[in-house]
């Protein structure tokens, strides 16, 4: 019979996942014809074993291919819980920072500096001191990760609200502020304050509290713990999960600039400056830094696997309970995993574009997509595989008046229309290849908010709720995929109460929304002036 031809987008992936040293560079795709007849991505990579909290190798969902790219985390669905708002989320926040007894890991854009985020940064001290008068030396850590040029932004910023946390705590506390290795130069002494955000961030949002770990889109900012829509999903008693999470801020945090208690910034003894130092050095330093957390996970992870299969065919008993260290997430047999999915393209790491677009091109006809971003300006890829594909799509945006820019200053001030004009080619698109039945944008809108949310849930033919959604930090646009340092997470549940939670909260955040129609474009706060249109086209890839 004929070998199939292999599709571009797989042919790339491949190639992709070849460059992250997870296949032999010596693979021919030719030739492997059980590469061919395998599914998804799984050809691309040599077959692992169950992971290590997967106690019953039987157990096998459509997903299991991701576990080829990063750890798979299987863990009970009573572990994992949806919230759904900005003061359910800071609230959370607070009460898992004074519970704390081990470490608080904070990794997010930047730190506002209004009474909420001063309550936050208060909360921290507090347990920090509480952790000095326990009896014995005290091993209790804070590390928080944000972004040098947001972080530095103005004369109070985020910078001036963590000082005194390491002027009291110098030993206990670590505050990182990566710096893109493309801000450098001539470019960097030109691009004023602001605006130099536009080159690359890091915009990862992870809060972490000893085993404990809220992921989300969300920023420490007034407004994202009070009108600001985003979404948010806490891991309770997942030490596996923390621990990945945990090193992996420490990787980053190694490759950027680390905080003094004079407000001065300095790289670790013998690191590669990201803007001083060769680029090119700097960028497969922080490769080798991030990936060594992927891969060492993973590794573990095969070799409890091995021990584990060991067992058994010795005839011991299979409880997980009997490793005496064992994370709560090992307690009971898992219905549900957790793949971290990370994407970091100044440093060659694609492995969140590659997730994504390999499910937005293998969803069936009948599956439901949807997807929502508060700043739409997908890829040109993601935006060929939505028109292109067989699955139906249900897009939610923010209308002009919840974009986050709405009534800003200046130049940014027009920001909200560009997007509108971003939108409706996109709307005209869709049109003009006749898919509106199977492509829809829908826009939120709620009075006195903005809208931040982003991620997807996956609905299989036939089903009425969902078996997977992403979330996280990216936007699904050029910057999320090409500037920014990202971070989500694919979770897939067999569970019908926790798909009942992910369709809730889909349902919630587009219940809130309006359809979008040729009528939409022709009202007047869709109006676009001629130079927003001229300039959007030159402008996009950098907001």
């Amino acid at each position: 019979k004929a070998v199939p031809e292999l599709s571009p987008l797989m042919v790339r992936n491949l190639h992709l996942i070849s460059s992250l040293s997870l296949i032999p560079q010596s693979l021919s795709f030719a030739r492997s014809s059980w590469l061919l007849l395998a599914p998804l991505l799984t050809p691309a990579v040599p077959q692992v074993t169950a992971p290590a909290f997967c106690v019953c190798p039987e157990v096998a969902h459509r997903f299991q291919w991701i576990r080829n790219l990063v750890p798979e985390f299987g863990v009970s669905s009573s572990h994992v819980r949806v919230l759904s708002s900005p003061t359910e989320f800071y609230e959370l926040m607070m009460e898992q920072i004074k519970a704390a007894k081990q470490r608080v890991v904070v990794a997010s854009l930047y730190l506002g500096t209004g009474l909420l985020e001063q309550e936050l940064v208060d909360c921290i001290e507090e347990t920090l001191e509480r952790s000095l008068q326990a009896s014995g030396p005290s091993d209790f850590r804070v590390s928080i990760l944000l972004d040098f040029t947001r972080g530095s932004r103005g004369r109070k910023n985020s910078r001036t609200m963590l000082l005194p946390l390491l002027r009291r705590f110098p030993e206990q506390v670590r505050v990182s502020l990566f710096h893109t290795p493309n801000l450098r130069g001539l470019l960097k002494r030109l691009i004023p304050e602001r605006f130099n955000e536009t080159i690359g961030l890091q915009h990862i949002k992870v809060y972490l509290f000893d085993d404990n770990v809220i992921l989300s889109g969300a920023n420490l900012s007034d407004s994202y713990f009070t009108n600001r829509q985003d979404r948010y999903v806490f891991l309770q008693d997942s030490r596996e999960i923390a621990d990945f999470f945990t090193e992996l801020v420490d990787a980053i945090g190694d490759v950027s600039l680390q905080l003094q208690p004079d407000d001065t910034v300095q790289m670790m003894e013998g690191m590669v400056h990201p803007y001083q130092g060769d680029k090119t050095a700097y960028c497969e330093v922080a490769n080798r830094r991030v990936m060594d957390v992927i891969n060492a996970t993973r590794t573990r992870q095969e070799l409890h696997t091995q021990t584990f299969h060991g067992r058994r065919s010795e005839g011991a008993p299979l409880l997980p309970q009997q490793d005496p260290n064992a994370g709560g997430d090992q307690k009971t047999e898992p219905d549900t995993w957790i793949y971290p999915l990370i994407q970091m393209k100044p440093f060659g790491i694609q492995i969140d574009e590659i997730v994504t677009e390999t499910l937005l091109t293998e969803a069936e006809r009948g599956a439901k997509i949807y997807l929502t971003t508060g700043y739409f300006n997908l890829t040109q890829a993601y935006m060929d595989l939505v028109l292109g594909t067989r699955a139906e799509y249900q897009i939610l945006l923010a209308s002009p008046e919840v974009n986050g820019f709405f009534g800003a200053k200046g130049v940014a001030g027009a920001i909200p229309a560009a997007y509108v004009y971003i939108e409706h080619q996109f709307y005209r698109e869709v049109c003009c290849l006749g898919q509106q039945d199977r492509v829809q944008l829908q826009e939120y809108s709620r009075n006195g908010w903005t809208f931040h949310a982003k991620g997807l849930w996956l609905y299989l033919a036939g089903s009425s709720l969902p078996c997977l959604t992403l979330i996280g930090s990216p936007n699904f646009g050029y910057r999320s995929v090409h500037r920014d340092l990202e971070a989500q997470v694919a979770i897939v549940t067999e569970n019908r109460d926790l798909q009942q939670q992910l369709h809730q909260e889909q349902e919630q955040l587009y219940l809130k929304s309006g359809i979008v129609s040729s009528s939409t474009f022709e009202q007047p706060t869709r109006y676009v002036k001629l130079w927003v249109k001229l300039v959007t086209p030159l402008i996009k890839n950098f907001f």
